[in-house]
């Protein structure tokens, strides 16, 4: 699957690389960097770049971009996932995904690869058991390991890894038995201009905190689930028992993780919590704009933090080179009119 991964910065830096199979010499990423110094902003990067030998599976992250090289057909996708589990594990071992924290536990970052790819196929990558194997860095652990001599590594292999719950630890106790589920929706809306909604989508996932003791088995039920669309769960999800019954069952892994994640389309009437009327009057030399933004009180929910914001296109500097004179600039704003979005 993986040959090689670079760790690589917005500067085009390679901060670190991993090999599996064989040793892929840096310069495989000349192509990525073309590729970058093309794009507009560093997320317009593609994803999939092809090469004459080699394919590049990239994704962005915290102005870091992590480059798989493969050498023979795989489903993309699966890379991609994999990578954004990488992403998502160094954030949990180092509280955040960043150029500084990789330099500063390049040690670890090596190891906790080790232990994910196996020849470079995906082995261990549930938080859990990569936690028994690899304790994460603290201070007082690495004071201890700089008096005693002794590593993060785990001497003993863990005993989920070998059952068919590998993601849950055995033998977690707590005083405080809870569990906390988070509903995190973000809606997508294009409003016209008497005020109604064109076109809603929401995006949605399900975020859950589990301090639970032994191993419970948790039936989760929704109102209406015939609604969520390209749902993707978690793999402690029984799948067979969502198909049939459309319930939730499962036994969830020991602290943090995502449940699942959901698309709501237009045609099922997302109704949204705000309520937009704008008015446009465009003249030859001005233009007026009037936007009024309020809740929908029938919806019963309570609305905290909004934002608006209006993205305006300005004009920085201009700087000239080659030449010794300086010379007059001057700038002219013209707006002309199209096509108006009102996004909520």
């Amino acid at each position: 699957m993986l040959n090689s991964l670079f760790f690589v910065n917005t500067s085009g830096d390679v901060l670190l690389e991993k090999h599996w199979k064989s040793v892929i010499h840096r310069s495989i990423c000349d192509y990525f960097f073309d590729i970058q110094k093309k794009s507009n902003h560093s997320e317009d990067v593609p994803p999939i770049i092809s090469t004459p030998h080699h394919y590049l599976i990239n994704v962005y992250q915290n102005n870091l971009y992590l480059v798989a090289v493969i050498t023979i057909e795989t489903p993309p996708l699966m890379v991609i996932e994999f990578l954004h589990r990488v992403i998502q594990t160094f954030s949990q071992y180092f509280d955040e995904f960043s150029d500084s924290t990789i330099k500063e536990n390049c040690v670890m970052v090596f190891e906790l690869l080790d232990e994910m790819l196996d020849n470079g196929f995906p082995l261990v990558t549930e938080m859990n058991i990569l936690q028994d194997l690899i304790k994460p860095p603290n201070f007082l652990r690495n004071i201890a390991n700089q008096v005693t001599g002794r590593t993060n590594l785990s001497e003993t292999l863990p005993t989920g890894q070998l059952s068919n719950i590998p993601w849950r630890r055995q033998g977690v106790k707590y005083t405080n038995n809870e569990a906390y589920f988070d509903v995190i929706e973000e809606i997508d809306v294009i409003v016209d201009k008497q005020g109604s909604t064109v076109f809603a989508e929401i995006q949605g996932y399900i975020d859950v905190c589990c301090k639970l003791s032994g191993m419970p088995d948790l039936t989760m039920t929704l109102i209406n689930p015939r609604l969520l669309d390209d749902v993707s769960f978690h793999p402690c999800v029984r799948y067979k028992r969502w198909e049939n019954e459309k319930v939730l069952s499962f036994v969830p892994p020991d602290g943090n993780f995502r449940l699942l994640s959901y698309h709501i389309a237009a045609q099922n009437m997302v109704a949204i919590p705000i309520y937009v009327r704008h008015v446009i009057s465009l003249k030859p030399n001005a233009g007026k704009l009037d936007l009024t933004v309020g809740p929908k009180l029938s919806m019963g929910k309570v609305l905290e933090d909004v934002v608006l914001e209006m993205v305006m296109p300005k004009f920085n500097r201009l700087d000239m080179y080659g030449e010794k004179y300086k010379p007059f600039k001057g700038v002219k704003y013209i707006t002309k009119a199209g096509k108006f979005t009102i996004r909520t």
